[in-house]
């Protein structure tokens, strides 16, 4: 039985490789709600996904009158324009959802203007571990920056979508809605499966992740001290400091693990890698910087981004002067 939501998805695909299992997913997902697939391929992947996909989705290109460099950023708005419900779920195109987190999601809908997902990575090969040690350490201290959301419609119109020329999308989507008044919940139990990426893929995401934080003064700051930190620990010999440092980072990740049942979706080595990954975020924060001073921002396709996110103040003197607008004409 089809509810009354629509699930987004953006992508942009430069070959066909992973159609088959799409469409197997296309077809299940349609099923349940409606769906549009905003696709921004060349023209001869597309007309290959409009061959696959036509019977089951609304298959349409983003908007052309959208340019913002970000190009997730239009297929999303392209999506939630062409909407004909409130109610939506919008995830990335690496976002795999089960029929108890659907039904979840848009429950949770009823009552909130934004649903923030927990995701877990499936396969789970050591890069993909590697990675989902963010995940943890994030989940410890209650923060989430997730892969796939549900949003009101009418909530995201009223406010005037979000920012697409900036690097972290998924931030300044959140920031947009809880400054226009949103409902939030982000519930800890609330799972969704996620694709490994390509370990291509997931190095070159190394960087682009570290700038993500110029938006969190607080958390780059701490990133950026820590190489100087440990040089310093190694070259005083305070071996016992950095064990003791060590097994804390796993123990907040095995924190992060636990909390909302997430044990039965992480598994037990993934904590292992959390000292990993926070070295290698202490050391591609430097580079995040040397990006930001001698290219003025870091790589995205063909461009360049400068800004990780728009500034809070910023956002929120827009968002506030949108709604009084709004107000005024009604």
């Amino acid at each position: 039985m089809k509810v009354d939501a629509t699930y987004v998805l953006p992508l942009r695909w430069h070959d066909a490789l992973g159609s088959a299992e799409m469409t197997q997913y296309l077809r299940w997902l349609s099923g349940h709600m409606d769906v549009i697939v905003v696709d921004g391929s060349p023209s001869e992947v597309y007309e290959l996904h409009s061959e696959l996909w036509s019977a089951y989705v609304k298959l349409i290109p983003p908007d052309p009158s959208l340019n913002f460099v970000n190009g997730k950023v239009n297929g999303v708005t392209t999506g939630i324009r062409s909407s004909g419900t409130d109610a939506l779920v919008v995830a990335d195109d690496d976002i795999r959802f089960d029929e108890a987190s659907l039904e979840r999601v848009v429950n949770e809908l009823q009552n909130h203007d934004l649903v923030i997902v927990q995701s877990f990575f499936d396969p789970t090969p050591w890069h993909a571990q590697w990675d989902e040690a963010r995940i943890l350490l994030n989940r410890a201290f209650g923060v989430h920056f997730p892969a796939a959301i549900g949003l009101r419609r009418s909530l995201f119109l009223e406010v005037g979508g979000y920012n697409g020329d900036v690097l972290f999308e998924n931030l300044e989507l959140i920031r947009s809605m809880r400054f226009g008044g949103a409902r939030v919940t982000q519930p800890n139990d609330l799972f969704v499966r996620h694709l490994a990426p390509e370990r291509k893929a997931f190095w070159s995401q190394r960087v682009r992740q570290a700038y993500d934080d110029f938006t969190l003064p607080g958390r780059m700051a701490a990133w950026l001290s820590l190489v100087p930190l440990s040089a310093t620990a190694l070259y005083r010999r305070r071996y016992g400091q950095i064990v003791a440092s060590v097994v804390t980072v796993v123990a907040v990740a095995e924190v992060g693990r636990r909390r909302g049942g997430g044990r039965d979706v992480y598994p037990a080595t993934v904590p292992l890698f959390a000292p990993l990954w926070l070295a290698e975020r202490a050391l591609c924060a430097w580079g995040a910087v040397w990006y930001r001073t001698v290219k003025g921002g870091v790589p995205y396709r063909d461009d360049v981004i400068k800004r990780a996110a728009t500034p809070r103040k910023e956002l929120r003197a827009r968002i506030r002067d949108r709604l009084a607008h709004r107000a005024r004409e009604r």
